[in-house]
């Protein structure tokens, strides 16, 4: 039996990819399989079946908990069958739906008018799986160097441009391997950062190879040392006890519930970090964690999800580093607005916020979850350099 509970979001990749599939097999025995010969039907259809019993596959997995899948089936399997599962089922997905909407359309016209419409049918029914096949192959490993300055009141003037280093949501897995983790360390290390940060989710499930991600992890080198938080992944595998204690062996500390102290000339920064703060409890953010507040020095915040930041910034921090959303993965810009599915769970997404006088980044991630895929948020290593600000905004 299952150790752990399923997950709302697998039962809901799983529902929706079978309403999907369900929509994309009535549209090809009603609209494309009339049409094809009878050799082209047939390797059609087999085609067909073997996508179906991958994804099927797939879709039996999503309504079992990630535990008892890491018990019966190696990491690799079980990550491509869920993931051509997601990929096939979102793209087909969207394929099939514009295909409801221009059918009708196109049974009203004849001659050039339909011809017109038949052409712009097909390149919407082809972009779906275009988009996916460009954030599958392309932008979900282009690993980006992002530098801002982050805006902190009362900043004391010895850490005004103290450079620190993020990165966060690494989720090595079948789709991010040990090798493109290397690469994310390497860049870091080239950006010679006063102190690194490391905001959670170093891997996506139990079964993932967490020892090789804190060999990885080990190579950071900072002045002030490498710091961090854990994120959901963590709690999901109940690795949490396991990676704070391999993390200390190579001298990365994961604050967990607790505070470090940084003294840089006469200024001292203090960062703390809490583990992931379950949405389901978000009335109870950061309770209990007053005393990590140290009055008179710059108290900065390291927590996975960014919805603690209006908690944080009555607890008394100046700043807080996040991550988690991944940038919503995959946005969608529609007039001038940015749409994604992280935006029905915070509305801090990505980048630079205010908040009475505080700040709060968040971070992009490097990896990604569910779909490997990145469109629109692409994936990125932060460099944010300590600077004064006096505003309330």
């Amino acid at each position: 039996m299952p150790s752990q509970p399923i997950h709302t979001t697998d039962l809901l990749v799983g529902i929706g990819s079978t309403l999907s599939q369900i929509l994309v097999g009535w549209i090809y025995f009603r609209d494309v399989k009339p049409r094809l010969g009878s050799g082209t039907s047939r390797v059609a259809a087999a085609v067909l079946t073997a996508v179906w019993i991958v994804v099927g596959t797939g879709i039996v997995l999503d309504f079992l908990s990630k535990p008892y899948r890491a018990a019966h089936l190696p990491p690799e399997i079980r990550s491509f069958a869920v993931g051509v599962e997601i990929l096939w089922s979102f793209s087909s997905g969207l394929a099939a739906l514009a295909w409801v909407l221009w059918r009708p359309k196109i049974q009203q016209y004849s001659g050039g008018r339909r011809l017109l419409l038949k052409s712009a049918a097909a390149a919407s029914v082809a972009a779906p799986f275009a988009a996916v096949g460009y954030g599958t192959f392309i932008e979900r490993s282009a690993f980006e160097v992002k530098e801002i300055d982050l805006p902190v009141r009362g900043l004391h003037p010895d850490l005004s441009g103290l450079r620190i280093a993020q990165i966060s949501d690494l989720h090595v897995s079948p789709f991010l391997s040990i090798r493109e983790a290397a690469r994310v360390i390497d860049m870091t290390n080239e950006l010679r950062p006063n102190l690194t940060v490391m905001t959670g989710d170093l891997i996506s499930e139990i079964g993932d190879p967490l020892d090789a991600v804190i060999r990885e992890l080990a190579r950071l080198k900072a002045d002030a040392g490498v710091l961090g938080c854990l994120g959901n992944h963590e709690m999901y595998a109940e690795c949490e006890d396991y990676t704070t204690e391999q993390a200390r062996r190579f001298g990365i500390q994961f604050l967990r519930k607790e505070s470090q102290q940084l003294r840089f000339g006469n200024g001292v920064l203090n960062v703390a970090g809490v583990d992931f703060q379950r949405f389901s409890e978000r009335k109870g953010y950061l309770k209990g964690t007053e005393h990590l507040v140290v009055p008179g020095v710059t108290n900065l915040l390291l927590s996975h999800n960014p919805d603690v930041f209006p908690s944080a910034v009555r607890t008394g921090f100046d700043a807080m580093l996040a991550g988690h959303t991944h940038g919503g993965q995959v946005t969608v810009e529609i007039i001038s607005k940015t749409a994604n599915f992280a935006r029905f769970f915070t509305p801090y997404v990505r980048g630079l916020y205010r908040l009475d006088g505080r700040t709060c980044y968040v971070n992009t991630g490097i990896g990604t979850i569910g779909m490997p895929v990145r469109l629109g948020a692409a994936p990125e290593i932060t460099l944010m350099r300590l600077t004064p600000s006096e505003g309330k905004g």
